[in-house]
Order: C-alpha cells, then sequence, then structure tokens
C-alpha cells in the first residue's frame, strides 16, 4: 500500500514537469533551469574537487555544482569514468540551456620510440578515435551520423583477430573554435607543455596490451581516454560546442610510468592537472564569446 501511494504523488508530481524536464531530474538531480550556459565536465574526484575549490558564489544542486570562475558563471558536473556516463550527462544537458561543454581531467599517454610526451603535457584533442562501445550504439540509432564522420579500418587488424571489435573505428572531432582557444591559451601559459594529437577512446582502462600500444601507435595515436570520443559526437548530434583539456597522467607501456606495473607516481601528474584547470579557467572569458 506504501509503495501504491508513493508512486501516486510522484506521478501526480510529473504531470506539472515536461518529459525533458523529468529526465534531467533522473539524471542530474535538479532542474534544467539550474544548468548554466558554460559547463564544465570532469570524470574523475580529484579533478572536480580541485575545479568546486576554485568556484565563488557557489550553489549545489543535486549533482551540479554551479558558481562563478573568472568572472564566468559556470555549472560544474562530475560526469564519473567512462563513454557510457559521459553519453548519459550529455542526455541531460542536451535538455537544457546549456550550450558549451569542456571536459578536462586525465588521459594516458602512448609511450614509445618516436614519442615525445611526457607526463605532465598538456593534450589537446584534435580528433577522437571512437574505440568505445557507447559512439557504436549512437552511430547505430543515427545512420545519417556516418555520413559526416571520417573512419578508418582497425588498426588492431594488424595484429589480432577481430573476433569482437568493430573493423570501422569513426572518429569524432571537438569545436574546432573552442579547440583553437584552448591551443592558444595553453600556448600563451605552457608552451612546452602544449601537445596536440588525435586521441583513442577505450572502454577498458586495462586491457592496453604492447600489442595495442604499438597499432595506435602506427595511426600517430599519442593518448588515450576514456570519454572524448562519445562527447564530440554528442556534441555533434545535439548541437552542442564540446571540447576537451587533459593531462597526462600516465604512458602505458612505459616501465617505470605504467599504473599496471608500477605503484610510482610521477612529480609532474598533479602539476600537470593544476595547469590543465589554470589554463581553462583562464580562456573562460574568451569561451563565453563563442556563445
Amino acid at each position: 500500500m506504501l509503495n501504491k501511494i508513493k508512486s501516486q504523488v510522484i506521478n501526480l508530481g510529473l504531470k506539472f514537469i515536461s518529459v525533458d524536464d523529468k529526465i534531467v531530474r533522473m539524471i542530474l538531480e535538479t532542474s534544467s533551469s539550474n544548468i548554466n550556459e558554460i559547463v564544465i565536465l570532469p570524470a574523475v574526484k580529484l579533478v572536480m574537487k580541485k575545479i568546486v575549490n576554485k568556484l565563488q558564489n557557489k550553489i549545489v544542486y543535486g549533482r551540479v555544482c554551479n558558481g562563478v570562475l573568472n568572472g564566468i558563471r559556470v555549472s560544474v558536473i562530475r560526469s564519473q569514468v567512462g563513454c557510457p556516463n559521459a553519453a548519459l550527462t550529455l542526455e541531460g544537458l542536451k535538455r537544457t540551456k546549456a550550450k558549451i561543454v569542456i571536459r578536462v581531467d586525465f588521459c594516458g599517454g602512448i609511450h614509445g620510440e618516436n614519442s615525445t610526451i611526457n607526463i605532465g603535457d598538456i593534450m589537446i584533442p584534435k580528433s577522437a578515435y571512437c574505440g568505445d562501445g557507447t559512439s557504436i550504439e549512437y552511430l547505430r540509432a543515427n545512420p545519417a551520423l556516418f555520413n559526416d564522420l571520417d573512419s578508418i579500418q582497425n588498426p588492431l587488424s594488424i595484429t589480432q583477430n577481430l573476433i569482437a571489435a568493430p573493423h570501422t573505428i569513426f572518429i569524432s572531432k571537438p569545436n574546432e573554435i573552442l579547440r583553437e582557444l584552448l591551443v592558444k591559451e595553453t600556448r600563451a601559459n605552457n608552451p612546452n607543455k602544449l601537445r596536440e594529437s588525435n586521441i583513442w577512446t577505450t572502454d577498458a582502462l586495462f586491457c592496453e596490451t604492447f600489442d595495442f600500444i604499438r597499432a595506435l601507435e602506427t595511426i600517430n595515436i599519442q593518448a588515450i581516454d576514456m570519454e572524448s570520443s562519445i562527447l564530440f559526437l554528442l556534441g555533434k548530434l545535439y548541437n552542442l560546442k564540446i571540447g576537451s583539456i587533459l593531462s597526462v597522467s600516465d604512458l602505458p607501456g612505459h616501465q617505470q610510468y605504467d599504473l599496471l606495473n608500477s605503484n610510482e607516481i610521477h612529480p609532474d601528474m598533479e602539476t600537470g592537472i593544476n595547469n590543465a584547470i589554470k589554463i581553462l579557467i583562464d580562456a573562460l572569458p574568451k569561451i563565453q564569446h563563442t556563445l
């Protein structure tokens, strides 16, 4: 009886809000009216905490933390790790007044003989290769996207039989204006740390085998993350301006700084993410002008 009464009360309340606002409340635990036009989207707790600590006039609404950074009103939302979580967050944001989403977080750097990437470097992705499973589902549901995206043969086919992996990898891209603003700001503040590269997005943090790393090197991938591909893809699908600024936290395949093989944390790891956050905050007034 109690459950029946609860459901009746909930259904009565739902009659007074739209379906879109219901979805926003389910995902972001607040009303769509509480989301600002510029959203900062970290994935891990450490980055979220660092950004929130810098907010002025902070107000929390469910999963959303609103405030002011460098004179600009923003919403900060932790997406949690991985493409499914990032996609779910964007499904909520597309039903709000959000227009710009900037991802700031960590990525892994590809260590190899010809690589110059180091921990603490700032990575501004030129594009993201959709090695994740969530992007595939959105492509299946929205086949018109096929005509707007570049694609390549999966480089993993060079070394292994792709029984359980897609033969075609699609490529999503950030908003070019946002990307250029972040590049320009990084060049002004940390020119020696700036890296512009294509990035590979994966769902599996601990499946970065030697063959996997070598295959990515053949297509000039310098970094790996777990969210950028779906964010760029949904930016295109939902007409949101999305950019990404990342700090290199580890080097898969490196003897000393591969998270799978070592307990050692590089001293520049935290410096790098601090720099990435500062660059984003410094760029916010220029980013607001793109609204």
